[in-house]
């Protein structure tokens, strides 16, 4: 296995299991779990670290989607390099700061980390176009 695609599955592992932060704080919070099937909604009285890891989850939803196409068109195209395994292993490393930052509400590493995954992900795009 490549290494671009390595990292893609440690990235699809890691938002696999963002969402679970998330469930426990609904868990830990929340008086009637059941009650969450038929109205979706969250409560209103959730903790912000809460929303926080439900917003980290949600964006690694979002930004995985165009680097797991980036990451097997290269693969499909035996495209793959030493600029793409740098850039499927920054995408990765960010992805995880961006994860923990998050949930620490640290904002502007947040941000930079959020740039820096999105950065790898456009190298990708440019090593797929050239």
């Amino acid at each position: 296995m490549t290494v671009e695609l390595t990292y893609l599955s440690w990235a699809a592992l890691l938002t696999a299991l963002l969402w679970m932060p998330y469930i426990v704080g609904l868990l830990r919070n929340s008086e009637n779990m059941a009650s969450g099937y038929v109205d979706p909604t969250p409560p209103a009285n959730l903790p912000a670290w809460v929303k926080r890891a439900n917003r980290t989850h949600i964006n690694s939803v979002e930004t995985l989607t165009p680097f797991a196409v980036f990451v097997l068109v290269l693969h499909v195209t035996d495209q793959h390099n030493s600029m793409t395994a740098m850039w499927a292993m920054v995408f990765f490393w960010a992805r995880v700061a961006h994860a923990i930052v998050y949930w620490l509400a640290i904002p502007y590493v947040r941000t930079l980390a959020f740039l820096v995954a999105l950065v790898a992900t456009l190298g990708l795009f440019w090593e797929v176009i050239t």
